[in-house]
């Protein structure tokens, strides 16, 4: 069976607040439980409390973990019988009143060290003898009145009080694990800026005899003379966009470093220095 006592007790606590029949001034027993399970048709009119626990274990689905009676005493038994029967509390258990358990029954929703809370059907808000429906109750535990408890065989355990049924606790259930962050996207790298070789070269021909401060394709000299700058070849002062003496001066050093000599050390950029110049300082060289 795979009811648990969640299940029983949701049943059991949306009966709280239903009422019998009333007739000559009195409750009558008259109710929906008895003439709704097979078999205890004939009850009713009756004391109806173990009738309306059988009714709520058949409404759940559990009709084999509770005794299908109107009798209190005969419920006991049945519970008894099957070796589930215990002095201490559990929830979803079958609570007994009475001498011997035979004067009223509820189901338990839960317990504390104190007190024991139910559902209880043919009872009242006072106290009195005369039941008149369902309530939800709050007895003491260690009161003489309370008898005893039948322990259904819930399919995943019973929590209880009892240190002998310490082993059918229900397991929690498992924890579902953190949802999974989803890795850090990698920024895009910015595309790497990209020289004309043959900008960097006319400039390199036009600027050094050209008035101060003129440039020729400033914004390809400009990344050139940068490189130059980091290399420590060329003064930050003389990176203006302008390819002048001293960036010429510069750049001829810098083929001298590559190993150039004579009229191929001459300060004009070549697509093979200045390719390297680019891989080493993330430029691109477009010929």
């Amino acid at each position: 069976m795979t009811v648990n006592a969640a299940e029983i007790i949701a049943i059991a606590e949306g009966e709280i607040g239903y009422h019998e029949g009333r007739s000559g001034g009195h409750w009558n027993n008259n109710q929906k439980y008895s003439p709704a399970v097979p078999g205890l048709e004939w009850s009713n009119y009756q004391a109806w409390c173990a009738t309306f626990v059988s009714w709520c274990a058949m409404k759940a689905g559990a009709s084999d973990l509770y005794p299908r009676t109107a009798s209190c005493l005969t419920a006991v038994s049945w519970h008894r019988q099957k070796g589930r029967f215990s002095q201490y509390p559990a929830v979803g258990a079958q609570i007994f009143f009475g001498p011997g358990g035979g004067s009223h029954t509820g189901i338990v929703t839960s317990y504390d060290d104190t007190y024991v809370y139910t559902v209880e059907g043919n009872t009242n808000s006072d106290g009195g003898a005369e039941g008149d429906g369902v309530y939800a109750k709050k007895r003491l535990r260690r009161d003489s009145y309370v008898y005893g408890y039948g322990y259904p065989r819930f399919a995943d355990g019973i929590k209880s009080a009892d240190p002998a049924y310490a082993k059918e606790a229900p397991k929690p259930a498992p924890s579902k694990p953190a949802p999974s962050k989803p890795a850090p996207s990698k920024p895009t790298p910015a595309p790497k800026p990209s020289v004309d070789l043959s900008n960097v070269v006319a400039a390199a021909k036009a600027d050094p005899s050209a008035p101060q401060g003129h440039t020729t394709h400033k914004a390809d000299v400009l990344i050139v003379e940068k490189a130059l700058v980091a290399e420590g070849l060329l003064d930050a002062k003389w990176a203006d966009g302008s390819f002048g003496t001293k960036s010429r001066a510069a750049y001829k050093a810098l083929q001298e470093r590559y190993g150039y000599s004579g009229s191929d050390a001459d300060g004009i950029p070549g697509k093979t220095s200045l390719t390297k110049l680019g891989n080493a300082h993330g430029f691109t060289v477009k010929a």
